[in-house]
């Protein structure tokens, strides 16, 4: 019997190639002390750096800025062809997770950006052990909306559709063999946008994009609508508040 949850999962997960520009263009990037508050778990000196399903380069373009080596591992051809496009500088490798195309003990450390709740966690960590050295650390951020802000959490819900589900829960304890214990931590971050930046962002989203045309759009129309009655976001651009959080732990 199939399982339903599993499927949408799936479908979600596999989304986003066809968006590859549009994710370049519209998602936001992580905060440089969420970086290095990653990198601090490690003990040894963090030189070589795995980004893991990296997507576009969001994350590898701010490791890279912090004058790491990285290479970038994605299995999706449509956005590791982006990212090669954004980055040429960068070493890009077709791979997954679960099978992650790198020698044994080859980077100090692993990020994962917006992706670790599409990986199976198990052999996925099995592989992150792998390839990182002894004293490694592997980070997982993931930006939210923050709904602390009144008008934000209204935001949040209305653009919720009926294929949205909680598959990323950052709050949730994480354990993984041969890892030490997670810390966690939170930064806060902000994205420069416009009502039509911010709408062309979030319809980036997974739940968004496998929703169905009709709904997706009346979605976004209510978002629009309700947008335009805000005062901080009513004209030109203004910050839209974000919560970056982290996960971090110790190779063994």
């Amino acid at each position: 019997m199939s399982d339903p949850d599993a499927e949408l999962r799936a479908r979600r997960a596999s989304s986003f190639g066809g968006q590859a520009s549009a994710y370049a263009r519209h998602r936001p990037d992580y905060p440089r002390a969420a970086l290095e508050w990653g990198m601090s778990g490690a003990n040894r000196p963090v030189r070589e750096v795995l980004d893991l399903a990296a997507g576009t380069g969001k994350l590898t373009e701010g490791l890279a800025g912090l004058g790491r080596s990285v290479t970038a591992v994605e299995p999706d051809p449509g956005m590791l062809a982006e990212l090669t496009r954004r980055l040429p500088g960068v070493r890009a490798l077709p791979g997954r997770a679960e099978d992650i195309p790198l020698p044994d003990e080859s980077a100090d450390a692993v990020f994962v950006g917006q992706a670790l709740h599409w990986f199976d966690l198990a052999p996925a960590f099995a592989q992150i052990r792998r390839v990182l050295r002894p004293g490694g650390v592997v980070a997982a951020l993931w930006n939210h909306d923050d709904e602390s802000v009144p008008w934000v959490l209204e935001f949040s819900r209305l653009i919720r559709t009926g294929v949205s589900r909680g598959f990323a829960d950052p709050d949730r304890p994480l354990r993984a063999d041969g890892f030490g214990p997670f810390e966690h931590a939170r930064f806060a971050h902000a994205h420069r946008r416009s009502i039509e930046s911010l709408l062309a962002t979030v319809a980036t989203h997974s739940h968004l994009l496998v929703a169905s045309a009709p709904e997706r759009e009346r979605r976004l129309a209510e978002a629009r609508a309700y947008l335009e009655s805000v005062p901080h976001a009513g004209t030109g651009e203004f910050d839209y508040p974000l919560v970056t959080t982290v996960l971090r732990a110790r190779r063994s």
